[in-house]
């Protein structure tokens, strides 16, 4: 059975090898001919652990190909996966064009019987709206099905998510296309869940913004912290000793990123307003995540004095460790906040990198940690690394103007940097 995987993004090539692991054939089809090329070569156009040595495995072995041709891939596959994007309009509504364009590919050029499997996140009702999309662009009635399967990979550890999921959701009608769903499956062992496409599209945004509900639940509390002089990851760790409220999502920090939360609540809400409901708890989610970086600097630039005219070290620019992804990162905001104030600011990131516009005879970023920290007067740490909480601090101190560390993930030890030397400010801890 050959599988077809369209669009090579980071969930796309994630599912297409833990497909070939599996021991299936796989197609990936993407219009992006330098993309597919690269791929074709055993080379991520993204920065994911271990994908990159899984890619080379199966390039090998000849289990994967990557083209960037449609006829000859809807007409070679046997089921396809949609993972193309499906980016936020400007009114918060998910953007469809690249699901649909898929779609109409599929009805163009199939020649027999598909199972079309819908990976991407996409608003309640588009499994029907495919449905038509296909058949308006066959020529000839044949006979498809389409299922909701989403995705529920977390950057940095996609690998891992794809072969242990929590449990595996088939939206679908068709027992048939239940039954190949399973057996595409049969070898992770993870509970299914079948039911209405619908509501499988509904667990998708729930389940995501429930997450960003806790983070933003736990963010704003850490202000009070801050105010009484309570470590917020204390009450933390003892509030996630309740297996009710579980200890997953509520590390206090600068705010969460990423190419799934911020777009995902933005459609919710606008299918909310489509329907005539209103969800309310997540227009302040929203809010906390949009202010939280901004309500830190401010206390961090009290503890500092100013940030004009200081060099300011940011460790961390990706949303979230082990990934290169800056879509919708704090890092981003902070950076333009701190030149907009007159600060100098150089960045390091073990695996993203700036766009090269941004760059300015204020804003640098360099390859070493310890050129990064060289007279800069404060460094804020914006995603944790592991190569930051396992740095040696007495030696990157001796690099510092002045010692204060601003660390907007609360992952390092402050009691062991105050001991240190240095300044320590986390997100609403305390340490005399």
């Amino acid at each position: 059975m050959n599988i077809l995987i369209m669009g090579t993004g980071y969930v796309g090539v994630t599912t297409g090898l833990v497909f070939t692991e599996l021991g299936w054939n796989v197609i990936g089809l993407d219009p992006d001919h330098n993309k597919t090329a690269s791929l074709s070569q055993g080379e991520l156009t993204f920065y994911e652990p271990g994908l990159d040595t899984l890619l080379r495995k199966h390039i090998e072995s000849g289990r994967i190909r990557f083209t960037s041709d449609p006829e000859i891939a809807v007409r070679e596959s046997n089921v396809i996966f949609l993972c193309v994007g499906t980016p936020s309009d400007k009114d918060g509504s998910a953007d469809l064009r690249f699901i649909r364009q898929a779609s109409e590919s599929i009805g163009q050029f199939m020649q027999d019987y598909k199972l079309i499997a819908v990976k991407s996140t996409v608003p309640i009702g588009t499994n029907k709206q495919l449905n038509q999309w296909i058949t308006d662009a066959q020529t000839l009635p044949i006979p498809f099905d389409v299922v909701s399967n989403p995705e529920f990979l977390r950057e940095g550890s996609a690998l891992n998510d794809a072969f242990h999921p929590d449990r595996i959701i088939i939206g679908c009608d068709s027992d048939q296309a239940i039954d190949l769903m399973k057996t595409l499956y049969e070898k992770i062992r993870a509970p299914f869940f079948v039911t209405k496409p619908k509501t499988a599209e509904m667990i998708k945004y729930a389940s995501n913004a429930f997450l960003a509900t806790k983070i933003s639940y736990v963010n704003e509390l850490s202000r009070l912290c801050e105010n009484i002089e309570v470590n917020i990851s204390d009450v933390a760790e003892g509030m996630g000793m309740d297996h009710r409220i579980g200890q997953h999502f509520l590390r206090a920090g600068i705010g969460y990123g990423g190419s799934c939360f911020p777009k995902d609540i933005k459609a919710m809400l606008y299918m909310a307003k489509q329907y005539g409901a209103e969800l309310s708890i997540l227009d302040k989610v929203i809010q906390v995540n949009q202010t939280q970086y901004s309500h830190f600097l401010k206390v961090w630039e009290q503890k500092l004095g100013t940030f004009r005219n200081k060099k300011i070290a940011i460790l961390g620019i990706s949303f979230k460790p082990d990934t290169d992804d800056l879509r919708e990162a704090p890092s981003i905001s902070i950076i333009q906040h701190l030149l907009q104030i007159g600060a100098t600011v150089r960045v390091h990131d073990p695996a993203a990198k700036l766009p090269s516009d941004l760059l300015s005879d204020r804003l640098e970023q360099v390859d070493r940690l310890e050129e990064t920290l060289e007279q800069c007067d404060a460094l804020i740490l914006c995603s944790e690394w592991e190569q930051y909480k396992k740095a040696d601090w007495v030696q990157l101190k001796a690099y510092m103007n002045q010692h204060f560390v601003f660390d907007g993930r609360n992952v390092l030890d402050g009691n062991h940097m105050t001991k240190l030397g240095f300044h320590y400010y986390g997100i609403g801890r305390h340490y005399h």
